[in-house]
């Protein structure tokens, strides 16, 4: 198969070719089976390095030209395949090398499970006269669970504590209720699995 794309960026055995990288993000729609945002599929095939960052971009926008994907939900901007973007899939899957099918589907199921993460559960970073204010929201669907503020000093933490809040919501609503009961054998369980994390 000729190569005509750009290679920046793209680890061994990723894809140099336009029709393979049109293909798998076809075959990542079909086999994560729900919509995914364009910024999703594209990060899942960066972050394998599986190809070139414009010529993602550009095979998914050649996709929606040719009505091969669509967009499901204009107001979270969500995708997923026609059904000729399934019989893409379907024919041409076999052409693609199945560690490159592995690698794009675990990414891109890791990074849905983050949106869902961060659309769940919220961050506000607010710049103060000294520093600035972060603030976490933990949701149980239709209510909010907890919300806590942190004042750090630089933008830098900000972020930071935005990071790996997002990791796991779950484990500092289940340290805060742990900490609040005195639930001790709570407070050392949630610290042995944080050790073993870390």
């Amino acid at each position: 198969m000729a190569f005509d794309t750009f290679d920046e960026g793209i680890s061994l055995g990723g894809m140099r070719s336009k029709t393979e990288i049109r293909t798998l993000i076809c075959y990542l729609f079909k086999s994560v089976g729900v919509p995914m945002s364009r910024d999703a599929v594209v990060n899942a095939l960066m972050e394998k390095g599986l190809a070139n960052y414009f010529e993602t971009c550009s095979s998914f926008d050649d996709l929606v030209k040719n009505r091969n994907i669509e967009e499901v939900d204009a107001e979270k901007h969500l995708y997923q395949n026609t059904e000729n973007g399934n019989m893409i899939a379907i024919q041409l899957e076999d052409t693609l090398a199945p560690t490159v099918r592995e690698r794009a589907v675990e990414c891109a199921l890791s990074l849905l499970k983050q949106e869902k993460l961060e659309s769940e559960n919220k961050v506000t970073i607010e710049k103060g006269e000294n520093g600035y204010t972060v603030t976490c929201h933990i949701s149980g669907g239709d209510m909010e669970l907890l919300r806590f503020s942190l004042y750090v000093p630089d933008v830098h933490q900000a972020r930071m504590i935005r990071k790996n809040f997002y990791k796991d919501p779950d484990m500092f609503y289940s340290v805060m209720i742990a900490m609040l009961t005195r639930n001790k054998r709570g407070v050392t369980e949630i610290l042995e699995e944080l050790g073993s994390v870390i």
